[in-house]
């Protein structure tokens, strides 16, 4: 089974990229957004808890996260992979992701990171907010969550590079030239 997160800004193309890989290797997705926006659009306890957070550009606790992802992985097996895309954001999470799949007998094969620069990443967030009505797309929100991202976010790449997981994509160019470049990652993993 193959274990593969992609990692990324707000924006760096994370959700059209895991899409077009789930279609090309039947892998199963967690979206932590995804579920989380689901949580809030059926207004749970969880999703109004999660809103609170995600309204201030603000991540959500590690534990709250870790039981929703646990649970939401367990509902996909078995099958050939799964892709984890917004997940995890800090190192504690990478340690209780790496504890949770350790505990299935499997770990993480690759962290592929799409890089992009952050005023590509603006650009591309105010666009979604326009086009998807998204309510946390929108200038103050995103410079909050850009800043989240590279003071809380952006050090799982050292961590996971000293693990020999992390693989830098150019996130920039058309959607088949990057998909391809994910691809032959994952090719490498057997």
């Amino acid at each position: 089974m193959k274990n593969i997160i992609i990692f990324g800004a707000p924006g760096s193309g994370k959700g059209t990229q895991s899409d077009l890989l789930v279609e090309k290797y039947a892998f199963r997705h967690i979206s932590t957004g995804d579920v989380l926006r689901a949580e809030i659009k059926n207004d749970t306890q969880l999703g109004r808890t999660a809103k609170s957070y995600i309204d201030k550009g603000q991540l959500i606790p590690d534990s709250l996260m870790i039981s929703i992802l646990a649970a939401t992985y367990d509902s996909l097996l078995p099958c050939e992979g799964v892709i984890f895309d917004g997940f995890p954001r800090t190192i504690p999470q990478a340690e209780a992701l790496q504890d949770m799949l350790s505990q299935r007998g499997t770990n993480v094969g690759v962290v592929l990171e799409l890089q992009v620069s952050d005023d590509l990443l603006t650009e591309r967030l105010l666009l979604r907010g326009k086009t998807s009505g998204r309510a946390d797309d929108n200038a103050e929100t995103i410079q909050a969550r850009l800043a989240v991202y590279h003071n809380q976010t952006a050090p799982l790449a050292a961590w996971y590079d000293e693990r020999g997981l992390l693989v830098r994509v150019n996130g920039v160019g058309s959607l088949e030239d990057i998909n391809a470049a994910l691809c032959a990652e994952i090719n490498h993993l057997g």
